[in-house]
């Protein structure tokens, strides 16, 4: 019984440290070395027949706040919702002409009557049609595997299985965005990727 019971343990004891596979850690420097804050990084699975799951978070938010979209960029799975409240005293009038999601969002105070689903991958650039510095930059992706680097330029995409993935990177300042630098890597390893991007200036 006590040789079965330390089987069961060392077999539970395996599958929990499988479900604990190191997050895929990414570092992103520009063409000077410098890091690069907000850029996006998402992992597709190599085998064709692998499906992601679908989108663990069904809403997200891009504030309006002292006239700027809050955050400047942002990364959706494919089929998200998104609210764009406007927390200004004055009103906002949100739109993309970006072939990814067409949509307007005319005149209005606080919160809209319902979010933007983002429903094709692709690249989706908005503006106010009342304040023209405000941009903002949405990302959507057929994976749930994404990050956006912080001001070291480091990212950490958790829960992503075992396995091989292509890794590809955006920003919304590179100078060639298509196609987007990709590499190769093994999930669960620990390992961190590495991309340079050329940029252009502010």
């Amino acid at each position: 019984m006590r040789a079965w019971l330390a089987g069961l343990l060392a077999v539970v004891g395996l599958h929990v440290a499988s479900a604990r596979a190191e997050p895929l850690r990414v570092s992103v420097v520009d063409q000077a070395g410098a890091p690069v804050a907000d850029a996006v990084v998402y992992a597709v699975p190599v085998d064709v027949n692998a499906k992601a799951p679908p989108a663990k978070q069904p809403q997200a938010v891009i504030d309006q706040i002292k006239r700027r979209f809050v955050p400047l960029v942002s990364v959706v799975q494919t089929g998200t919702a998104v609210s764009f409240p406007n927390r200004d005293n004055i009103e906002h009038d949100v739109y993309s002409f970006s072939p990814a999601k067409r949509f307007e969002l005319h005149l209005y105070h606080g919160m809209p009557a319902k979010p933007v689903v983002f429903d094709k991958p692709g690249l989706v650039v908005m503006g106010c049609n009342i304040h023209d510095q405000m941009i903002a930059y949405l990302l959507v992706v057929d994976t749930p595997w994404f990050a956006k680097t912080d001001a070291r330029g480091q990212a950490s995409i958790g829960n992503i299985r075992d396995g091989a993935y292509r890794l590809s990177v955006w920003h919304y300042r590179m100078a060639e965005p298509e196609p987007p630098p990709s590499q190769i890597v093994s999930a669960g390893r620990g390992e961190v990727a590495s991309f340079s991007l050329q940029l252009r200036s502010e």
